[in-house]
């Protein structure tokens, strides 16, 4: 007595790259420890803004990792020395040594880049 089992690599192929099939979840399997990271490392409250999403099908899909928060873009590739002046008042206030301070232009000078993502992604290879 004999069995025969045959195997159709293209409806096993389908199987793996269908939205939600194995495929997707061991890529989200595989990406979800670099997101994870990425929101330990991200400065502030910059961390609750990070989403992984899977995108695409069969051979092109993929993680995307994404910041949401509006400032990072300014984190992620810093930012030049540049003047700050007031919008709407004459005067910008801040504190400075303990005392308040009043000013019609601050020189700022700009910010190191910190790009989080990239080294979340280093860090999980």
């Amino acid at each position: 007595m004999s069995v025969r089992v045959t195997i159709d690599a293209r409806k096993i192929e389908r199987l793996l790259r269908r939205p939600g099939g194995i495929g997707e979840r061991i890529l989200r399997r595989r990406a979800e420890p670099v997101a994870a990271r990425a929101r330990q490392l991200a400065p502030g409250t910059m961390g609750a803004g990070i989403t992984l999403r899977v995108e695409g099908a069969g051979r092109s899909m993929q993680a995307v990792i994404t910041s949401t928060h509006p400032a990072s873009a300014y984190v992620l590739g810093g930012t030049r020395p540049h003047l700050i002046r007031p919008r709407r008042t004459k005067a910008l206030r801040f504190q400075k040594n303990g005392r308040t301070v009043f000013a019609a232009v601050v020189r700022h000078p700009g910010t190191q880049a910190n790009n989080f993502l990239a080294q979340a992604l280093r860090e999980a290879r």
